[in-house]
């Protein structure tokens, strides 16, 4: 096979279904135990505050395992991550389904963590080799499509499981798709080229030391924890960082992809991944307090409100993905990312009891910016690492869109907490940081125009 032509027709498509299932369950795994943890915390004789880690384990375990994982992928293939990552991933599912108390459903959450890792750092890089390299930015924005449709679904999945069983159904019902996935991957999954590069412990040691305390910090710092454990966490966090970075400068093919950093198209795209998750997430939580506490809505209602932002991505990113293969990503995503500030600025100006089509117009507008930034950003990021640190490149686009959403969580609860339960006034200070996000994310993607095209 001529990897730069990607899979035939066949192959190709058999292997998209792999990647789609897989991708899918793993991304709604991230959201749909939140509808849950009220249940859970009362059958597992829990504290409100204890269940929290249910989620909290499994975002940790994925952010921490990420990079090691992607760099294991460019030394052994991306084809060997991925299968592992499902098995461990689908046998976790099954172990947090059968979990009687908390602390073996947090370490199933653990386990089940580390296997969506194993999917979700080296997805974007086999999709460089499945697809055509004239094709690629179609195949980006089919990974943007299936992430938002996972994310946009996870909760009413929940609620329609849980309508008909128990919360034990939200982790088993990802077994018999797991399966199916990997016998697919088997079959299908093309193998890669392998730098046999052996594995870097002490860096998989300081990644986690690294980003564990960080977002541990950052999560602590937004819901009002302990002022001395939160400086603890993150002064150890930001050490081992400085310490980790000094590190990846010496190595060849560093976890930390300090080398694919020192190309200015990757580093503005990582940029501007960053800061427009964290504009999506101000948004995405913000919104549905200001609709149901000061609008006095159902969840129901809440949710429909949003939807359309995440049913225009789906509708936006097939044609964004086609239009990334012909046109810069800098002006497409800073274009983009100009709307979703404007449309970000509009959702402000709404009054507790807009009616129903003034919100939808507005969702529809974040929609469509946020649609065209994220498949040429994606494709951008991914095409500007030489073939061989695809998997650094793919776990670092996973890691940015991680990233950027924990500070949007942070900033949301931070405005929160400074405003004093003004949920109105609240509301209205996060939007506006989260427009403020989005403004410098489209700043930072026309950035890009100044810069040499990747291929």
């Amino acid at each position: 096979m001529d990897e730069t032509d990607g899979l035939p027709p066949r192959a190709r498509a058999l292997a998209i279904v792999t990647i789609t299932i897989a991708v899918a369950i793993s991304v709604l795994s991230t959201a749909i135990a939140n509808i849950a943890l009220p249940t859970m915390a009362q059958e597992l004789a829990a504290t409100p505050a204890t269940s929290i880690w249910v989620v909290n384990a499994y975002q940790l375990a994925v952010t921490v395992s990420l990079l090691p994982l992607s760099s294991l992928g460019d030394s052994h293939g991306y084809r060997i991550v991925y299968l592992w990552g499902l098995v461990v991933f689908t046998v976790a599912s099954v172990a947090c389904g059968l979990a009687d108390s908390l602390p073996l459903l947090v370490a199933a959450r653990v386990a089940q963590g580390m296997g969506a890792a194993g999917i979700m750092s080296v997805n974007t890089a086999l999709i460089r080799f499945i697809f055509p390299r004239a094709r690629l930015g179609r195949g980006i924005a089919m990974m943007g499509l299936i992430v938002a449709v996972s994310s946009a679904s996870g909760p009413s999945l929940a609620a329609l499981i849980l309508s008909v069983s128990s919360w034990h159904w939200l982790f088993l019902f990802n077994a018999p798709f797991g399966v199916l996935a990997a016998l697919l991957a088997l079959r299908s999954l093309p193998q890669t080229p392998r730098s046999g590069q052996k594995f870097d412990v002490t860096s998989a040691a300081l990644n986690a030391l690294t980003f564990g305390l960080i977002l541990l910090g950052l999560d602590g710092l937004g819901h009002g924890q302990n002022r001395w454990q939160v400086a603890a966490e993150l002064s150890i966090g930001l050490i081992s960082a400085v310490v980790f970075i000094r590190l990846q400068g010496r190595r060849l093919a560093p976890m930390l992809p300090v080398d694919l950093f020192r190309l200015p198209i990757f580093a503005l795209s990582v940029g501007t991944s960053v800061c427009s998750y964290s504009a999506q997430t101000v948004a995405y939580l913000a919104l549905p307090f200001y609709f149901q506490v000061a609008g006095g809505l159902s969840q129901s209602e809440v949710g429909l409100l949003i939807t359309p932002w995440p049913a225009i991505v789906v509708l936006i990113a097939p044609l964004s993905g086609r239009l990334s293969d012909r046109y810069s990503a800098g002006l497409l995503g800073g274009l983009g990312l100009a709307v979703l500030t404007l449309g970000l600025l509009l959702a402000r100006q709404l009054p507790p009891d807009a009616v129903f089509a003034d919100v939808v117009w507005r969702m529809m507008v974040c929609g469509i910016g946020f649609g065209f930034f994220q498949s040429p950003n994606n494709r951008a990021l991914i095409s500007a690492a030489p073939r061989h640190r695809s998997g650094a490149a793919s776990g670092m686009l996973s890691t940015a869109r991680l990233t950027g959403q924990t500070i949007g969580g942070v900033t949301v609860a931070l405005v929160f907490a400074v405003t004093h339960g003004d949920i109105a006034h609240g509301v209205g200070m996060a939007l506006l940081a989260g427009a403020c996000f989005s403004g410098l994310a489209c700043c930072v993607s026309f950035l890009r125009l100044t810069q040499p095209a990747s291929v």
